[in-house]
């Protein structure tokens, strides 16, 4: 284990968390976690694994420069979803990114995603995207060196927002991705560990750069038949359009259909090598169901 100090925000999350035990395995770097409650049992995990546990907030600047004290770099993730809110998702990234200035931070690996909203010359707005995208340039504009890890759809939505429905007649289930015949990138949030390790381990090959993770891509039809191989249920390509979508009238309905809306417009850069250089051990969607077919056992 080497001196130098690697502080993961939003360690008890799935981004995280991944990236925490990530390090934790690897052991070429010391470890120092921040939660907001130090109480969760994840926390309690981590340190059992040999991580420091500081308690900070994205919100609080005193609070920020304790958990950065000390540290050579940090992975940082922040949480559109928590308040459904861009200006305080870009708030608390840019109020980061001046402590992480000031502490002379050698890297960064920021969670990030496009601004979709520049790149589509305003004609598509999708928030959770858009505020990470300004986040990046801010952190550029100031001069903290980054690298932005780009994520595309997480095979985990397949257990929650993006679950399999049942059909009305009974004869199935409908899986309600609005891509059309598009192919759409997916990776395991969990995979993105060990591809953290490596970008930290490579600065001077990874600093200022964008790298857009995947581990493969399938249309809707693909995806759902892979789901019915492994949980032996009748799973099909729901023909949803992204209008059915967006009226679903959930909180972040519209934000996830202009976000299927872009994935369907192939502008965003997704590199499966990269992704496989990065982490040897990605697994593709097949994969993937193979070690969780059992969180479809409720269907």
């Amino acid at each position: 284990m080497c001196d130098k100090l690697v502080v993961v925000f939003g360690a008890t999350g799935a981004q995280g968390g991944s990236v925490a035990k990530a390090l934790l395995e690897d052991g070429t770097f010391k470890v120092r976690i921040v939660s907001r409650d130090l109480s969760k049992p994840a926390c309690k995990d981590l340190e059992k694994l040999g991580a420091e546990v500081v308690k900070a907030d994205l919100d609080d600047v005193e609070l920020l420069r304790a958990a950065l004290h000390g540290a050579h770099a940090v992975f940082l993730v922040t949480n559109y979803w928590e308040y459904h809110d861009k200006i305080k998702e870009v708030q608390q990234g840019k109020r980061f990114a001046d402590v992480a200035k000031q502490a002379g931070l050698q890297h960064v690996v920021f969670s990030g995603l496009e601004n979709v909203y520049k790149l589509t010359n305003g004609k598509l707005e999708v928030k959770h995207f858009d505020g990470k995208g300004e986040i990046e340039e801010y952190f550029r504009q100031i001069g903290v060196p980054l690298t932005s890890v780009r994520l595309p759809f997480y095979f985990e939505n397949f257990k929650s927002v993006c679950k399999p429905k049942k059909l009305p007649d009974g004869s199935g289930y409908a899986l309600g991705l609005p891509m059309g015949n598009v192919p759409m990138h997916g990776m395991a949030v969990v995979d993105l560990g060990p591809v953290v390790v490596n970008v930290l381990k490579s600065p001077e090959k990874y600093i200022g750069k964008d790298i857009g993770l995947t581990a493969g891509s399938w249309t809707c039809d693909e995806y759902a038949k892979i789901i019915s191989k492994y949980t032996g249920k009748n799973v099909v390509d729901g023909k949803m359009s992204a209008d059915a979508y967006e009226n679903l009238g959930f909180p972040g309905a519209v934000d996830l259909a202009n976000m299927f809306r872009v994935y369907t417009m192939n502008i965003l850069v997704r590199d499966t090598k990269l992704t496989s250089q990065l982490n040897a051990n990605v697994r593709n969607f097949e994969e993937w169901m193979q070690h969780n077919k059992h969180v479809f056992d409720d269907l």
